[in-house]
């Protein structure tokens, strides 16, 4: 009888990282956010984030005309454990060079009430 490894538990984990607030912080983002993108389509295209993107602020829907102002990142992981999600976040260039707050940072564990894409 032969026996197969079992196949590791995932679960879902939200990551809100919002950016710094001092000057510069915007300028640091856009000028690493195509090597951000990378490795995010990298770990889009594996599974480990299912959802991600970009937190604004509320101007930028209430009016038209406001820029689109980015505050953050907030992402859907799936992993076995958030040991996992920490270093993939830690490893992030946002993170690195500092556009990410690493103190503000949160990882929790998360359980979808619907379905995650």
């Amino acid at each position: 009888m032969s026996s197969s490894p079992a196949t590791p538990v995932k679960h879902h984990f939200l990551v809100y990282a919002p950016d710094k607030t001092e000057p510069g912080t915007l300028e640091r983002r856009l000028s690493v956010r195509e090597s951000h993108l990378a490795v995010a389509k990298e770990n889009i295209a594996s599974g480990f984030i299912r959802v991600g993107g970009m937190m604004t602020t509320p101007e930028a829907f209430t009016n038209p005309d406001a820029p689109k102002k980015m505050v953050g990142s907030a992402l859907i992981c799936e992993a076995e454990t958030i040991e996992q999600v920490r270093k993939m976040v830690e490893a992030d260039i946002y993170y690195t060079s500092g556009v990410w707050d690493p103190e503000k940072i949160v990882i929790l564990p998360f359980f979808a009430a619907t379905a995650i894409p």
